[in-house]
C-alpha cells in the first residue's frame, strides 16, 4: 500500500509500505494492505511504519527506528486516512 505522512511543513515521507500503526484517539491501530477505508483522528503518539521505508535526509532527525526495526515518527496529533490502498497521515 501506498502511504503520504504530511506535515504542516513538507511530506515528510512518500512510499510502498507493508503496514502503518497510528495512535488513534480511542486506541492505536493497525492498517495493511487493502484495508476498509477509514477516517481517523490521531493523538499524540507514533506512527510506526513497517517496510523498506527511504526517508529524505532532509527529515530523517524527524524518524527513528525501534527495536523490531520499523520506523517510528513522533507526532502530537493529527488525522489519518485510508482510501483505495493510500493512506494519508496528516501530522503536528
Amino acid at each position: 500500500m501506498y502511504l503520504e505522512i504530511v506535515s504542516p511543513e513538507a511530506t515528510l515521507f512518500a512510499g510502498e509500505v507493508t503496514s502503518v500503526t497510528v495512535p488513534g484517539v480511542n486506541g492505536e491501530f493497525q492498517m495493511l494492505n487493502n484495508h476498509e477505508p477509514i477516517i481517523s483522528l490521531l493523538q499524540e503518539g507514533n506512527v510506526k511504519v513497517d517496510g523498506n521505508v527511504s526517508v529524505d535526509e532532509e527529515f530523517a532527525s524527524k524518524f527513528s527506528k525501534d527495536s523490531d526495526g520499523k520506523t517510528i515518527l513522533p507526532i502530537s496529533s493529527g488525522t489519518v486516512e485510508m482510501k483505495d490502498n493510500k493512506v494519508i497521515v496528516l501530522a503536528d
